[in-house]
């Protein structure tokens, strides 16, 4: 749950929602392989491996366009600031920066043409956004809130992990309320972005738990990479960027629309069994 402070801004409560950048550790893991299929996967070379479905010790969440909608919010952001300063900016150019950390979105932007320091960049489009998802109903993804209370209701905790900033990123956490997330590790929680595991890493020791016995969920390249980096066990969930042909992940699905708690501990929990079996020897 998110506490607000007497200024109104989100607060951290000790156990909870915390933020320190010294804390964020660097360690990676050998993976699996991907499992390719659309959604729910039935069949996989993951599905092989030791039958008993273990459970997540966690969740841990992307937000944009993994849980809210907010990818063609950004991408428009980015078209208007451009057009501004008479940059030529495309899709394409648009689609490059999806997972993405945003003081990598402000530098390309600003080689592109922007005439804006990079913080300035960042702060433009995050208010930008930000005005947008506060005037009307957040775009919910299919599925992702309806998961992330039904694990509340099961007793598995979820974290947030997301590089957007921690002011847009306490909107989604502030909206689900006490049914949402115990951890919110934003963009400027840490020091490197994804596809580092820095924000994964730092959100399992947020919740007291190791990375290798949590689930993450991400919709981008480059967050999958990261989750990957972690140890997670990683969902790939396929939006406006094709996850298809990435390398790593051990489940892909299109949507979470018919994805509940049993049926995303059938996905995931063989490999979770795996992973356990590998942390014992």
């Amino acid at each position: 749950m998110v506490e607000r402070g007497a200024g109104g801004g989100g607060r951290a409560r000790p156990d909870t929602i915390r933020s320190n950048k010294d804390m964020a550790p660097e360690r990676q893991r050998a993976r699996p392989s991907a499992v390719s299929g659309t959604a729910p996967v039935d069949s996989s070379p993951v599905t092989a491996q030791p039958s008993a479905l273990v459970p997540p010790a966690a969740v841990l969440w992307d937000m944009d366009g993994t849980i809210i909608d907010t990818e063609p919010i950004w991408q428009q952001s980015q078209v208007e600031l451009t057009a501004r300063h008479g940059a030529v900016w495309t899709h394409e150019d648009g689609l490059s920066l999806v997972g993405s950390g945003l003081e990598r979105s402000g530098e390309i932007l600003r080689d592109k043409g922007v005439d804006m320091e990079v913080e300035e960049i960042v702060q433009w489009m995050t208010d930008y956004v930000m005005e947008r998802l506060l005037d009307g109903e957040l775009p919910w993804r299919p599925g992702a809130r309806e998961l992330i209370e039904g694990l509340h209701a099961r007793g598995i905790p979820t974290a947030l992990v997301t590089m957007s900033r921690r002011k847009m990123a306490l909107v989604a956490a502030d909206a689900l309320g006490e049914r949402g997330f115990r951890v919110v590790v934003a963009g400027d929680d840490v020091e490197r972005p994804k596809p580092y595991p820095d924000a994964y890493l730092f959100a399992a020791a947020q919740l007291g738990v190791d990375a290798t016995a949590c689930v993450a969920i991400e919709d981008s390249a480059t967050g999958v990479a990261s989750a990957v980096a972690s140890g997670a066990v990683t969902v790939a969930v396929e939006h406006i960027v094709p996850l298809s042909d990435i390398a790593g992940g051990d489940v892909h699905l299109t949507t979470l629309a018919d994805v509940d708690v049993d049926r995303l501990i059938e996905l995931t929990g063989p490999a979770l069994a795996a992973r356990t079996q590998e942390v014992a020897r």
